[in-house]
């Protein structure tokens, strides 16, 4: 029997630094949320930032909590609207990425780097990877029916005590599936 994953698609957001949050929206400034993704503690929040690059601008959306790094999660077809060229990356590594600049209500900042396009991956905790038979940093493969399905190959597992089985696309990844709700893969 194959075993299902639950895929969800991770449209362009930003995960902001206390320190940047603050120069964006205020001193001591806390998130507002607007509601909780899959992921436990993570949030969707009320505010959004706005991304300007070489060639054009994009509002993005604030994922909570704050984060050690700021760091940009764009797709590819915003790269090429925002004339930025993001490095593919495992979400957390922003060394060796391009930056941006960021302005928010409060203020701007000229971020050196933190533009990714992260790397398609699925979460789950230890658990799960146990139950599953997976490793933590594995490349595996999951396939998508429908009549746009496809296989997606490279798709890094990411294990943590606080995670929960679900995979993320990008918004171009989860175009070219088809997918335009929460649905099912299966792990080739």
């Amino acid at each position: 029997m194959p075993i299902k994953i639950p895929v969800e698609i991770s449209a362009r957001h930003i995960h902001l630094s206390q320190k940047d949050l603050e120069k964006l929206f205020g001193k001591n400034y806390v998130l507002k949320k607007q509601r909780d993704l899959t992921l436990p503690g993570e949030f969707a929040a009320e505010e959004k930032v706005k991304i300007t690059a070489k060639k054009g601008e994009l509002d993005l959306r604030v994922v909570g909590p704050v984060r050690k790094n700021t760091q940009i999660e764009i797709s590819l077809t915003d790269s090429f609207y925002l004339g930025i060229r993001p490095v593919l990356k495992v979400s957390g590594d922003v060394k060796s990425t391009p930056g941006a600049v960021l302005t928010g209500p409060y203020g701007k900042v000229n971020l050196k780097q933190g533009v990714i396009l992260a790397q398609r991956h699925i979460h789950c905790n230890k658990k799960e990877a146990g139950e599953l038979g997976l490793k933590n940093g594995q490349n595996v493969s999951v396939r998508m029916a429908g009549p746009r399905g496809l296989v997606f190959d490279q798709v890094k597992i990411r294990v943590r005590d606080d995670f929960v089985l679900v995979m993320h696309l990008d918004t171009d990844e989860g175009n070219a599936a088809g997918i335009n709700q929460k649905t099912l893969g299966f792990l080739v």
